[in-house]
């Protein structure tokens, strides 16, 4: 990376500083919703924005550094971390089993002082939603290196998924101060969208930007910016982050992702089918094959939606073989496609495996969706809690008050919704649109 300018002071959370010393990277689900306006953060020890080919080369160096010194621990850690970003580049969770034995087999030649294992075991577990054992690995490595600004990323994303919020700012803090760079202020800048801080959320992001030189850094920012934009409702806006993600780094398939969702909502509907048909032949997670399928299903093109639905069940089951366990992704498709009874049972999972917002949210939607809005509603309560510009959020919980009869508070809930974002679901969003007319228009 290019020289930092230091500053003083860039940022201010709630009772925290983040110093210009201090560096967050906002990553994604493992292999979560990494272009929905639900996604949470989770990056591993090389963090996302990682390009392929530097992966891939990385990957053969150490293989062929292995044959000759098989027992070099240090590079059986660097392989393992690779694999566990691999996967995720990819979207191929095969690459997880191969993470983990290299993994193990550099602890087994080394546990006093690999701290750079016991960081890609915490970057594994996160992929795999395995989020206690995430939460202790961070903590083993950072026993062992306390000044490792990754293992401090793993322990904060595990304790974002977990609900620990203040824990998980106090962690991103720690980051911060000890290895500044683009993976800690992503991560400051995720924990201050989830606390309604947008606009230094934004700039926390353009810290990073600032730091980046490699084109995948560049492209990974740039995507991000996109995505904070969309999520306010500046398609527009998002539309140019995206494109120039993709300038940067065309590569980089989660910016054709961001794209296809702006071109959509701006109604290019050939461009956003041509980019959802690109992304999700390179990265095909279950999330982009569910946004794929409902773009289709609201264009019209419902025998082309099965047929992503189908691949969406296919990938689902390839993330569980290889030890991804997502039930929040399923409990959401399920919730917004009329099987109401398979909803509730995952949401239910999710929740008590990780009550965070997101999952709150989710188990409220499934809960309405079953008609239980009484119990509904204090999880809906729950997911708003932190002050989450969320569009969806705002939208389920307009719909659990209109189901129970309080009209002001319904129609308010859905006015903040479009007011957040107005195209923040392909599907979905056009409900709440219906919903709030039917109330009686903006509050």
């Amino acid at each position: 990376m290019r020289p930092r300018r230091w500053l003083p002071a860039v940022l201010v959370l709630t009772g925290a500083v983040l110093a210009v010393g201090t560096i967050f990277v906002r990553g994604f689900e493992p292999a979560g919703p990494v272009s929905s306006p639900l996604s949470g953060p989770l990056s591993g020890p090389l963090d996302s924005h990682v390009g392929g080919a530097t992966l891939a080369s990385a990957i053969d160096a150490a293989q062929r550094r292995l044959r000759t010194v098989p027992k070099d621990w240090s590079t059986w850690a660097a392989l393992g971390s690779a694999y566990v970003q691999q996967a995720r580049v990819t979207g191929n969770p095969a690459f997880y089993p191969k993470a983990e034995g290299a993994l193990r087999r550099s602890l087994e030649l080394e546990s006093a002082t690999n701290w750079q294992a016991l960081v890609g075991m915490g970057a594994l577990a996160n992929a795999r939603h395995d989020f206690p054992a995430a939460l202790d690995w961070g903590r083993k490595a950072e026993k062992v290196n306390a000044s490792a600004g990754s293992a401090q990323g793993v322990i904060v994303d595990a304790l974002t998924q977990l609900g620990s919020y203040q824990e998980a700012r106090d962690a991103v803090q720690r980051m911060l101060d000890v290895e500044p760079g683009i993976s800690a202020f992503a991560r400051a800048s995720y924990d201050l969208e989830l606390h309604g801080d947008v606009p230094r959320a934004r700039y926390a992001l353009q810290r990073a930007l600032d730091d980046a030189a490699a084109p995948a850094d560049v492209a990974f920012c740039r995507y991000y910016l996109g995505e904070l934009a969309f999520n306010a409702g500046d398609q527009a806006g998002a539309l140019k982050e995206y494109d120039q993600a993709i300038a940067a780094d065309a590569t980089y398939q989660l910016a054709y992702a961001g794209r296809g969702k702006a071109a959509f909502a701006l109604g290019r509907t050939e461009q956003a089918l041509a980019d959802y048909a690109r992304v999700t032949q390179a990265l095909p997670l279950p999330e982009l094959l569910a946004e794929y399928g409902d773009v289709l299903t609201a264009a019209g093109r419902t025998d082309q939606a099965r047929q992503q639905y189908d691949l969406l069940d296919a990938a689902q089951a390839l993330f569980t073989a290889n030890g991804v366990v997502d039930k929040l992704t399923a409990a959401r498709f399920a919730a917004d496609h009329d099987q109401p009874a398979e909803a509730l049972t995952d949401a239910r999972a999710e929740f008590a495996a990780r009550p965070n917002a997101l999952a709150a949210d989710t188990l409220a939607w499934a809960l309405h969706r079953n008609g239980r809005d009484d119990e509904a509603l204090s999880h809906a309560d729950a997911a708003i809690k932190l002050g989450w510009r969320n569009a969806a959020l705002y939208y389920h919980r307009g719909a659990i008050l209109a189901a129970l009869g309080d009209r002001d508070k319904a129609r308010a809930d859905l006015t903040t919704a479009m007011g957040i974002n107005p195209h923040f679901d392909p599907l979905q969003a056009p409900r709440a649109r219906a919903l709030l007319d039917s109330l009686g228009g903006p509050a």
